[in-house]
């Protein structure tokens, strides 16, 4: 698991969460920010996790320092390996280190089961299309500071 650019996660992003279209396929404008995080997982050399990380205003808890989780994606062939948890365990500790009180994201509800497993929480009643995939999301979240209260 490591820290890695942006540009080296596009083509993961698009293959997997933007069903390898290129047409549909845009990276995130705050990509190249300097307060965005970006990690991947890997075999060898090949990239098969990606997770970026951008400070956000939270829908909960807005006295905590908040980064949301995009672009989770992990290769097809790989997915129930635990590379996922692995790659967002490591981002975890590291946004906390960075003084990060909670994440949060709009999690594709074919994901939630495994969001739920590595600690992520659903934020009752945020349950909602993406305007980007048409796809049903609900609102998911996790505290990474100790003093954190529930929304």
């Amino acid at each position: 698991m490591a820290r890695v650019s942006a540009d080296q996660l596009h083509d993961l992003r698009r293959r997997v969460l933007r069903d390898d279209d290129p047409e549909i396929y845009h990276p995130d404008p705050r990509d190249g920010d300097a307060t965005s995080l970006h990690y991947a997982g890997f075999i060898g050399s090949r990239l098969v996790v990606s997770a970026s990380f951008f400070p956000s205003a939270p829908p909960m808890n807005p006295s905590l320092v908040t980064f949301q989780l995009r672009y989770m994606a992990t290769d097809f062939d790989v997915q129930g390996r635990g590379y996922g948890a692995r790659v967002l365990a490591f981002a975890e500790e590291d946004l906390r280190s960075l003084g990060v009180g909670q994440l949060w994201a709009n999690g594709r509800d074919t994901a939630l089961g495994f969001y739920e497993t590595v600690g992520w929480l659903r934020l009752e009643g945020s349950e909602h299309l993406s305007p980007e995939t048409m796809l049903p999301h609900t609102v998911i979240y996790k505290r990474l500071a100790s003093d954190a209260v529930a929304p």
